[in-house]
């Protein structure tokens, strides 16, 4: 037996790498195989905040901070309550998911984590081999969780935008939040050629998240995403407050092919694997799924070439991005006409993937014509370039 050999490797503890593990431990199926968990964050802090609609009793809700039935939808026109049943809108603290996660590693007699970055993975014809600044190990098979920026951006042919965000945690002196309403999007903000909007999520009658967010190609400077927070807060009538924790994040939105770069022992996951839901940036309940399948997946495959299925979505995605990618201006007005004219749940269902075809024409039929029926000419045109 190789010395520092491992049945499993995860090269990076972020969501994705987190979630399956623990879904493994939960299983009771992979008892039997040695992991390890490689990543230079020990995840001792409280640094990102999940956000996402799911149906009660879901397999996070232990560590839910903070649900939602009915959330605010606005633009510079009209300002609508959405109910969400039968979903709630639900808020997950990093440092609670971290902590839920690790004490299952440590418990698990067959999982190790080591605060150690991932310099080199190299594949072989019998194994895998791993780098870090320190130590050499190998692996039978090995999750990848490094995200490949510059090949992402550097190409031409499938459109990368990102979504960004300061939020600030504040409390106000004046209890001007209703607790149990949030504020799911609001395009009332200057949308200056992009998508903007912001998330307003209280915890308390005095207490919320406001957090200004792109769907653009670049970034702002930190500046201006704070500004935008300050002009809100005195929008709603706040006065004085006190800013009592951030966070800033930046999340790739692209139907990029990910899974092209699979092989029969590599398999990329997350971010790197092309986990975020690519029309809207969300992260955790797509992961989650994709967690689901992987495990799933495992008990009966070995090839990880075979895990990608491409489905419709991905397609429905890509027109998205192409529509936003040359006129980013419309988001405003697409996520209007389908939340102004639409049935909530019913779009809530399109963006978790989970409609038919029918439903599907439901949604789709909201939203303005000649941009998407642009786009798809414009993808055919590119698809006969490369």
């Amino acid at each position: 037996m190789l010395k520092n050999h491992y049945d499993y490797i995860f090269a990076g503890a972020g969501l994705s790498g987190l979630m399956t593990v623990y879904k493994m431990i939960q299983s009771a199926k992979f008892d039997d195989k040695k992991i390890l968990l490689l990543d230079l964050n020990p995840k001792k802090i409280n640094d990102r905040t999940w956000c996402f609609w799911d149906k009660p009793d879901h397999s996070w809700e232990s560590i839910v901070s903070k649900k939602w039935n009915n959330a605010f939808f606005a633009d510079e026109n009209f300002i609508k309550l959405l109910n969400f049943k039968p979903y709630q809108y639900n808020m997950i603290n990093g440092l609670d998911f971290y902590n839920l996660v690790f004490e299952a590693i440590s418990n698990a007699e067959n999982c190790t984590f080591l605060n150690q970055s991932v310099q080199k993975i190299e594949e072989n014809h019998d194994l895998v081999i791993v780098q870090t600044l320190s130590e050499t190990f190998t692996c039978s098979k090995i999750f990848n969780a490094i995200y490949d920026k510059d090949s992402v951006e550097n190409q031409k042919q499938f459109p990368v935008l990102q979504q960004h965000f300061i939020g600030w945690f504040i409390e106000s002196e004046e209890p001007v939040f209703d607790e149990n309403t949030a504020t799911f999007m609001d395009f009332s903000l200057e949308q200056n050629g992009n998508t903007r909007f912001m998330y307003v999520l209280p915890t308390s009658k005095t207490c919320a998240l406001l957090e200004p967010t792109l769907f653009s190609h670049n970034h702002l400077k930190k500046e201006e995403y704070e500004l935008e927070i300050k002009k809100y807060a005195e929008k709603i009538g706040i006065k004085n407050y006190k800013i009592i924790d951030k966070e800033r994040g930046s999340i790739p939105m692209t139907c990029y092919p990910f899974w092209e770069k699979n092989t029969s022992k590599i398999l990329n996951i997350g971010t790197a694997g092309g986990w975020t839901k690519a029309s809207t940036g969300f992260t955790f309940y797509n992961s989650n799924k994709k967690a689901n399948e992987l495990i799933a997946f495992l008990e009966v495959e070995s090839d990880f070439r075979r895990f990608f299925k491409k489905t419709r979505f991905w397609y429905y995605d890509l027109i998205f991005l192409e529509v936003l990618d040359q006129q980013n201006e419309l988001g405003s007005a697409i996520f209007s006409s389908l939340f102004k004219k639409g049935n909530p749940q019913l779009v809530l269902k399109f963006l978790n993937e989970e409609t038919n075809i029918f439903e599907e024409l439901q949604v789709m039929l909201k939203c303005p014509k000649i941009p998407f029926i642009k786009a798809v000419f414009r993808l055919i045109f590119k698809s006969l370039k490369f």
